[in-house]
């Protein structure tokens, strides 16, 4: 196992070393393409130059992986399609800039670690094959073994076989931590920081909230829907029946009418409470007529005059419309039971990939939220989202409140 290990590393240093050279190419080559951009060259040339070291940072990168038995994930290395998407592409890839990076630390710890290997190897080598054949050298240039020359045979024993032991020993107990450091060096060189991990785990966690909420909002419509056209109906059916029923008894009928008339009373309860539940769970009129005219319908139903304006939302997943469409209407309930107010304004609109929801009013405000004014239920919805609540209401008014809810999809 450790011969294994020793072999390994040998051979992944040893060929770090001409790698090592061979980056070094990558130096100029980068600062031509970069000063060719005046001429127009490098405006093609670059990306191209930036691709190809991408390729070699990811080979070395595979090697390191291997020797330290460590996962990884492709990267990609392939280019756009257009010069301005490619050159995009260099400014905004984070990946472009570990490349950069793995440059400078491969050249500067490939090097010496690739001489100490064949510095290792070959006093192995001389030791054991070339020693031998001390006498073959010409006598002005005799073989040195440990900075001795050898001129019999006693002297190339007595110092071949300590060169032999210290290579091994060297070998044994060096190279494969060495070749084990220069790895994690390359990989920690090309993989992302905690920091860039954390953001790219955001990003994904953003993603697929997004998945989530559309799937969510598609569930619910098609819930809402099945509930409208189904049980809903087959309810209103079933009390009209009921009520036709009622109407062709006789009032003598007794026990009978008496228990028609409750399952009829309790038919209407029951498609009344399905209608709320409904309305709760996802608005029919969002549906109907989306998050801005659903907004207008609350404004309009208020005890006081409330101005309404929009801008263009374009598309806002069902479950955050959804969420928005109760903000407002709980916030308008607010402003009418408890502000005092005379008037109200809603203004709905998008800051790339976040819902803007301001509601203010010229009431008494003093929100206090530890009186359970409504707020915590605004911030509860808004937080399932990831959303923020602002809120300004100073004594004597006027009261502002602000709720950002992310709605990226």
């Amino acid at each position: 196992m450790r011969l294994r290990l020793l072999w390994h590393a040998i051979r992944y240093l040893l060929v770090g070393l001409p790698s090592a050279m061979a980056t070094l190419l990558f130096v100029p080559l980068l600062a031509l393409g970069l000063l060719s951009t005046g001429v127009g060259l490098g405006v093609v040339v670059l990306p191209r130059i930036v691709m190809g070291l991408r390729l070699w940072a990811e080979w070395h990168r595979r090697r390191a992986a291997a020797l330290v038995n460590a996962t990884i994930s492709a990267r990609q290395a392939r280019l756009r399609q257009g010069i301005r998407a490619q050159w995009r592409q260099l400014l905004d890839d984070p990946e472009i800039r570990r490349d950069l990076r793995w440059i400078v630390r491969h050249i500067a710890t490939g090097f010496p670690a690739g001489l100490v290997a064949l510095m290792v190897v070959g006093m192995a080598v001389s030791s054991v094959i070339v020693a031998p054949f001390w006498w073959a050298f010409p006598v002005d240039e005799a073989l040195t073994i440990l900075a001795f020359p050898v001129t019999t045979w006693w002297q190339a024993i007595a110092l071949g076989v300590p060169q032999l032991a210290a290579a091994l020993a060297l070998g044994w107990w060096v190279l494969p931590g060495l070749a084990r450091l220069h790895a994690r060096s390359c990989l920690a060189a090309l993989e992302p920081s905690p920091v860039e991990q954390l953001a790219q785990r955001v990003g994904e966690l953003t993603e697929s909230r997004a998945g989530v909420l559309d799937a969510h909002g598609a569930e619910l419509r098609r819930i809402e829907r099945d509930l409208h056209d189904g049980t809903q109906a087959k309810l209103v059916a079933i009390a009209m029946r009921l009520g036709v029923a009622r109407e062709m008894l006789n009032e003598d009928a007794g026990p009978l009418a008496r228990l028609l008339s409750e399952a009829h009373e309790s038919t209407e309860e029951a498609m009344t409470e399905l209608r709320q539940v409904i309305r709760t769970m996802y608005p029919p009129i969002l549906a109907d007529r989306g998050l801005k005219g659903a907004v207008s319908a609350v404004a309009a139903g208020a005890g006081v005059p409330v101005e309404v304006s929009t801008d263009d939302l374009g598309r806002v997943p069902a479950a955050v419309e959804a969420a928005a469409y109760f903000i407002v209407a709980e916030t308008i309930t607010n402003v009418t039971r408890h502000s005092g107010a005379t008037r109200a304004t809603v203004r709905l609109s998008r800051r790339r990939d976040v819902l803007l929801i301001e509601v203010g009013d010229d009431g008494r405000g003093g929100i206090d939220e530890s009186r359970g004014t409504g707020v915590a239920g605004i911030r509860k919805r808004a937080a399932a989202f990831d959303g923020r609540v602002q809120v300004h209401s100073p004594a004597g008014g006027p009261t502002t409140i602000t709720v950002e809810l992310p709605c990226a999809s």
